[in-house]
This record gives structure tokens, C-alpha cells and sequence, in this order.
């Protein structure tokens, strides 16, 4: 099943500075604002390589230069030490952590190391999310002018009995190499494993299991393509290999948030006219607080009813699905596992069947907005900026790996592991030379 690999991970040296000012979040939740306070914190944060200028403007010409620039800046750095490959090989040892308005500390404890690239049709590394070929076109083209991958793919392995983290915990009694806490109070940590001994036990125990990617899809699948394009030539490096942070899908600290959906700029918009249709599938709730109807749906998802909150700028609606049947008739060769997710629900029966929006439009989102915050969707919609949002319950880890496990996908963004991975902790050089 899965084959790890120690590797000697590329980190930032001391003179480059604080760590808080050199990682920062994934490239595709940063804005332009965003990205451009952090290289004002410290020109040597690590977005300047992984989210090269031009590639928010999507002028084909400018983007080709930009990743140029991040290939000529990535072997400057190295060569004058602001960034230094580990003198052995390790796996690494990643904990991060978190209070959540309740005060409780959620922590997740994994390891970083490389991981074989296999075909999804193998069944050992599974996806559950559909992908995007511009996202991929861009991720393959920063790899190919940089040789690196500066961040993980969030996976996640069934480990019941604890063994894996049980193998780590030794390594973790030391002091961490880094530690720092973001700005949004999420405390990093890391630790190297370089013992021989302990990387094969790991490996080991790794070896009869089969990893779900959480978070990553874009980039894994641009990794198999990369090592596609590079096999035939006389020195690939560990092209064939991606780095991975692995969680145990049994750790009680990880945290799944919705991502839920904006409608905006419809041509045809009518909120009562919606509510008329959606009275055929749905039992419908409306003038509720946001309070009273987010607890109403939270309420259904614990009974495993597929449920949802429409909100139009006059009330809170709630819908919960009456039937799950109907999903059989308009997903008949999906598993069962997909056809009942709530997004599967809202993105066939509501967003396709009721308002029209069809595959190709919310994939070139047309219509349809991805958005993380609750109090953010409902700002959107107070300001006209959208016609109206969906708030969505958290997907379960369970469905994840059930669909995954079917050879299901599904939507895009379906899932929101919290919190993200930093960027710039430990990263890989593809090749040395």
C-alpha cells in the first residue's frame, strides 16, 4: 500500500528571520492584499515563491515570468544559505493547535514525509474532491520552474489502534526545531525524526494502509502529472515521490468546517419562487432567527438528515430534505455514500434541478461562490453582492472516506479541514543539483 520516504527537508535558515513572518497560509485562501502584507513583514516569506506576482492577473505572458522569477529566486536563496537542505534524512514529526471560542484546545499531531505517487485506480492514494485544470496548469508550471514542492497534501490513514503516533511520541519528548503561532493564534511545532529505526517502523506501519487525501487534490494530481513529464530522463530526483503531512483519521483533534455558497449575479433571481419549488423535496421553515435555524439544521445533520439554511436578506429559511430517495434518481450511478452529502443535495437537486446553474458554470463559477465564514455569507448577501447563500453543516470524516473509498468525488470544496497547514515549515527539493 503506501510507500513513505525520509527526505532532507529544505528550511529556512536563522538570518532569513522569525518563522511567524516567513510561513504563511495556503496560496489559494490568500488575496492580493494579503499576500502583499506579508512580503511587507519580510521580503523572504515564502509566498513570494509560492504565489509567484502575476499569477492573480492570469496574463499567460506575465504568469510565465512570474514563475521564472520564483525558480531564479528559489536557487538564490539556497545558494546564499536563507534556505538550507537537512544534512540527513528525516520524517518529520507536525502538531498544530488551537483554542476554540469555547476555550477547548483542539490539537492535531501527524508526520511529514515523502510519499509514492500512485494512480488514483490503484486504490492507495484515494481522493474525494473534483479538481480544477486552470488551478493545476498554474501549480504544474511554478513546479517545473522551481524543482520544489513548498507544501504538503493534507492526508489522512485509518489508524485505530494508535500505532503510528505511538511510534512518534519518543520524538516529540525533545524540544521542537520550530514553533511559532500565527496570527490566528494556531501554534506550529516540528520535530525531525532521523533515526533509522524509528522511519522503518513507520514505514512499516504505513505500508498496509491507504491514504485519503484531505486537502491537496490540485497539487497531488499536478505531482503525478510533473513526474509524468520528467520519468524518462536520466536524473528525477524524488519526482517521483510528494510530500504529505498524515493524520490519523481517529485523532480526536481534527476539525472539518462547511464551506458554504453564495448565488450571485443571477438573471432570474426570485426568492419566493424558489421557495415554491423546493416545497416538493424540502420541509421548509421560514422567518427564523440565524440562531434558531443554524441550531434547527445542526439539530437535523445529528439525526443524518440532509439539511441546509437559505438565507435572502429577510429571514432564515430552513430545508430539510424530506426524501433521500430522490437522490437515487438524479445521481443513479453515484454510491450511496455521495448521493446522501448534504452538498451533494445542494448541488443537484437545489443549485441544478431549481435554479438551473449546471456543472460547467459552477466549476467556472459563473454563479457560485465558495465561501468559508457564516457572518461572511450573510454580509455578502445584506450588501447585494449576492442574491442569496446556502449555509451548509461540516462534512463527517466518515463520508469522506466512504465516497473516497466508493471511487466517489465529490464537489469541490466539500471540505474545509481547519486549520490549514502552514506554508514554508519544511519543504522539498525535487532536485539537489
Amino acid at each position: 500500500m503506501a510507500l513513505i520516504k525520509a527526505f532532507k527537508g529544505l528550511r529556512y535558515s536563522d538570518t532569513a528571520g522569525k518563522l511567524e513572518e516567513l510561513c504563511c497560509p495556503p496560496y489559494d485562501i490568500i488575496s492580493e492584499k494579503e499576500r502583499q502584507e506579508l512580503l511587507n513583514r519580510n521580503p523572504h516569506n515564502i509566498i513570494r515563491l509560492e504565489l509567484p506576482t502575476s499569477y492573480k492577473d492570469g496574463e499567460e505572458a506575465k504568469g510565465t515570468a512570474a514563475y521564472e522569477e520564483a525558480g531564479r529566486v528559489v536557487a538564490d536563496w539556497v545558494n546564499k544559505g536563507v534556505l538550507a537542505d537537512d544534512e540527513e534524512e528525516n520524517i518529520y514529526v507536525y502538531e498544530f493547535s488551537f483554542k476554540d471560542n469555547g476555550g477547548k484546545t483542539h490539537a492535531v499531531k501527524g508526520f511529514i514525509s515523502l510519499v509514492k505517487l500512485e494512480e488514483f485506480s490503484k486504490g492507495i492514494i484515494l481522493p474525494h474532491e473534483e479538481t480544477l485544470s486552470k488551478a493545476k496548469t498554474d501549480r504544474f508550471n511554478l513546479m517545473t520552474a522551481t524543482g520544489c514542492n513548498f507544501s504538503q497534501i493534507y492526508s489522512i490513514f485509518s489508524d485505530e489502534q494508535n500505532e503510528v503516533l505511538a511510534a512518534l511520541e519518543k520524538s516529540t519528548e525533545k524540544p521542537p526545531l520550530s514553533e511559532f503561532t500565527d496570527r490566528d493564534n494556531v501554534t506550529h511545532k516540528l520535530w525531525s525524526i532521523g533515526e533509522q529505526a524509528t522511519i522503518a517502523k513507520i514505514a512499516e506501519l504505513m505500508s498496509d494502509k491507504q491514504v485519503f487525501i484531505a486537502d491537496g487534490h490540485h497539487r497531488y494530481e499536478t505531482a503525478l502529472n510533473y513526474y509524468k513529464s520528467v520519468q524518462n530522463k536520466s536524473d528525477t530526483g524524488t519526482a517521483a515521490f510528494v510530500p504529505m503531512m498524515l493524520v490519523s483519521m481517529e485523532n480526536p483533534g481534527l476539525v472539518v468546517f462547511p464551506t458554504h455558497r453564495l448565488l450571485r449575479d443571477l438573471p432570474s433571481y426570485n426568492y419566493e419562487s424558489v421557495i415554491a419549488k423546493s416545497g416538493e423535496y424540502f420541509d421548509i421553515t421560514e422567518n427564523l432567527t440565524k440562531e434558531d435555524s443554524l441550531a434547527l439544521s445542526l439539530e437535523a445533520y445529528k439525526k443524518e438528515k440532509s439539511a441546509f439554511v437559505l438565507y435572502a436578506g429577510n429571514g432564515y429559511t430552513l430545508m430539510v430534505l424530506k426524501d433521500k430517495s430522490v437522490m437515487k434518481t438524479l445521481l443513479p450511478d453515484e454510491h450511496e455514500s455521495l448521493q446522501n452529502l448534504d452538498v451533494s443535495v445542494l448541488h443537484s437537486l437545489v443549485l441544478e434541478r431549481l435554479f438551473g446553474i449546471d456543472k460547467a458554470n459552477m466549476a467556472a463559477q459563473t454563479n457560485l461562490t465558495y465561501i468559508k465564514a457564516t457572518d461572511d455569507a450573510i454580509r455578502a448577501v445584506d450588501s447585494k453582492e449576492a442574491n442569496c447563500c446556502f449555509l451548509l453543516n461540516s462534512t463527517r470524516i466518515s463520508e469522506i472516506r466512504d465516497v473516497s473509498l466508493a471511487g466517489g468525488k465529490m464537489p469541490q470544496k466539500s471540505t474545509y479541514f481547519y486549520p490549514k497547514l502552514t506554508t514554508g515549515l519544511v519543504m522539498n527539493r525535487i532536485f539537489k543539483n
